[in-house]
């Protein structure tokens, strides 16, 4: 039952256990943890799953449901909008900002954490209303930004040692 994945030129697989499709391919497997099924959703080029959850068992009670065009559909929803969540919040975990009063105007202050598994790193921006630098500084990764330490930076001029 193959035919040509539109748009990606792969042949498209859509078997009982292995539907492949999309840019996407689901696995029905065997539930490690139960006697049941699972089903691992796996995004084109990636070797591990993005996803693996629960799967139906069929008729029999023994064997999973099979997978068809209507399920295959919702998984890869459902995948799609898991992955995009994740990738929402390692972006808000890596790229924190607060604004703060400070000397009458309005600044805007950064947290942008570069990780590394060797030497990861962090720099703290300090910007004004029109967008100019006030200050910046390296910090550890694991500095915390808050209102309080963002404005005890402003109170220390931004001075890259009352940071480190």
């Amino acid at each position: 039952m193959d035919e040509i994945d539109s748009g990606r030129g792969q042949a498209a697989i859509h078997e009982a256990r292995l539907w492949k499709d999309n840019g996407w391919t689901a696995q029905v497997i065997k539930n490690e943890d139960d006697d049941g099924w699972a089903v691992a959703m796996t995004p084109d080029g990636q070797v591990d799953p993005a996803l693996v959850g629960p799967w139906t068992m069929g008729r029999d009670k023994k064997n999973p449901k099979p997978l068809d065009s209507a399920a295959f559909n919702t998984l890869v929803k459902t995948a799609t909008e898991f992955v995009r969540r994740h990738e929402q919040q390692l972006h808000a975990a890596l790229h924190q900002q607060i604004e703060i009063s400070h000397d009458g105007g309005r600044v805007n202050v950064t947290l942008d954490i570069t990780p590394d598994e060797e030497s990861p790193s962090a720099v703290l921006r300090a910007a004004d209303a029109d967008g100019e630098v006030l200050g910046q500084a390296n910090v550890s990764p694991g500095f915390k930004l808050t209102r309080a330490s963002a404005g005890a930076w402003a109170e220390a001029g931004f001075s890259a040692r009352a940071v480190r």
